[in-house]
């Protein structure tokens, strides 16, 4: 597996020491190094590429919420008890299935823009207008109707993240995925932000449908950066039939060493911070926190953490080994999950003690966010990213769905304290997976 560096070279003699006088004043090499190294450092930040990835990673982020934790919490506040809450995160099932399906968007192309910003625009549509039909529909009443509606965005939003995957595999070099990774990751969050927060207060001042049919409306704002993304290079061709792209993938990376391996770590790594964020908007709510202080402090406050948190861990990808990273960030994650156990033993709502837990969980979140999607991307062969993409980050979802649908159950079992210290206890087999990380490289890279 190729670290995730950008290669910066500078010419300062070294043999000539830390400094040198040239006809004048003694230059600090070390110092020059230094500012031409950060010069690179905004140069690889600063490109259309890295701008597209990032809105394209909002368009990525605003529908998961809105079928997760913001729809948990209208289901809570209409009093849906906490094991049917639960089991509705199966409604996310296409995300761990999209693989079944990504052959297709590797093998065809739309008839405008290209194969993967051609899709992507089609799946950004019908997701404005299926977001829409949740105004239509209440918890109390409809609420077998909402899990229909629910599992029609969840397959366009699933569908929509093959493309936008796969088109940031393809416009980015192989020394820019681990940045483009937290690019992306940022982008994401404020996604979730519009869909968490936003939602939150919107439903708040005016109700449930208004805020549904204005998420509908930022969908379709997601499609100005659909279009002014750069085109995917048309070196990369597309499989010839679909033989080739449904069997091809597959094989090429089960043919790898330790193919299994890799999808069990994949499967592992987040799966305690999956499980936790499961449950928070259903924590918040019984723990007697309003809409208003979710929206302002998990939200709207988070979102700053989560920013910096996604840009620390860019950085660091390009200056750190990955595997590196991995480790760092992966205990990071659990320390953080662990925090919500501290929040839930208090005796009553404590806006301070939530703000400290908040942004330390949204800090370490996307960090770990950063090197996790970095390392998918690396893993995949660009003749079949869409569908390679797809089998990883189904592996990636499993935990939140699956695992997901009995986390109601789980922590109605526990309580609350127990159960984010669980959550925070599953996350360690798959960091200590990372043990066996140097397994998993390439030969012709290792």
């Amino acid at each position: 597996m190729p670290q995730c560096k950008v290669p910066i070279y500078f010419g300062a003699p070294t043999e000539l020491g830390a400094t040198q006088r040239l006809w004048g004043p003694e230059v600090d090499w070390h110092l020059l190094d230094y500012t031409k190294e950060m010069v690179n450092t905004l140069k690889a930040l600063c490109t259309r590429r890295m701008l597209a990835v990032f809105l394209l990673g909002f368009s990525s982020g605003l529908p998961l919420l809105l079928v997760g934790g913001t729809f948990k919490f209208w289901m809570a506040e209409a009093k849906v008890n906490l094991a049917t809450i639960g089991a509705f995160a199966l409604v996310q099932t296409p995300y761990s299935m999209k693989f079944l399906w990504a052959p297709l968007l590797d093998r065809y192309a739309p008839p405008f823009l290209d194969r993967r910003r051609g899709w992507i625009l089609i799946f950004q549509l019908a997701l404005a207008a299926a977001l829409c039909l949740f105004s239509f529909f209440d918890p109390q009443t409809n609420l077998a109707a909402l899990a229909g509606v629910c599992l029609l965005v969840a397959f366009l939003s699933a569908s929509q993240d093959i493309a936008i995957d796969a088109y940031r595999r393809e416009v980015l070099h192989d020394e820019e995925q681990g940045l483009g990774a937290s690019f992306g990751v940022n982008g994401y969050r404020i996604g979730l932000l519009v869909a968490g927060g936003g939602a939150l207060a919107l439903a708040q001042f005016f109700s449930w449908a208004t805020a549904y049919r204005v998420m509908g409306l930022a969908m379709l704002v997601s499609v100005i950066a659909t279009l002014i993304a750069p085109s995917v290079s048309a070196k990369v061709k597309a499989p010839r039939n679909l033989k080739e792209a449904v069997v091809e993938p597959f094989l090429e990376f089960l043919k790898r060493g330790y193919a299994f391996e890799i999808l069990l770590f994949i499967l592992l790594f987040k799966i305690g911070d999956q499980m936790a964020s499961e449950m928070f908007s259903p924590f918040y709510e019984q723990m007697g926190y309003t809409k208003l202080q979710v929206a302002g402090i998990s939200k709207v406050f988070g979102l700053w953490a989560t920013i910096i948190g996604g840009t620390i861990g860019g950085l660091f990808l390009v200056r750190y080994p990955l595997h590196s990273c991995l480790w760092v960030f992966g205990i990071l994650q659990i320390v953080s999950t662990l925090g919500f156990s501290w929040l839930a033993v208090l005796p009553s709502p404590h806006l301070d003690v939530l703000t400290i837990v908040v942004t330390f969980e949204n800090l370490c979140g996307g960090m770990g966010t950063a090197a996790y999607v970095g390392f998918m991307a690396l893993l995949t062969d660009r003749r079949f990213t869409a569908t390679q993409y797809a089998l990883l980050t189904s592996f990636m979802s499993v935990p939140r769905i699956f695992f997901g649908s009995l986390s109601g159950s789980v922590a109605l079992n526990l309580g609350w304290t127990t159960y984010f210290v669980f959550c925070g206890l599953i996350g360690l087999p798959g960091l200590l997976m990372l043990l066996r990380f140097n397994k998993w490289s390439k030969p012709e890279v290792a």
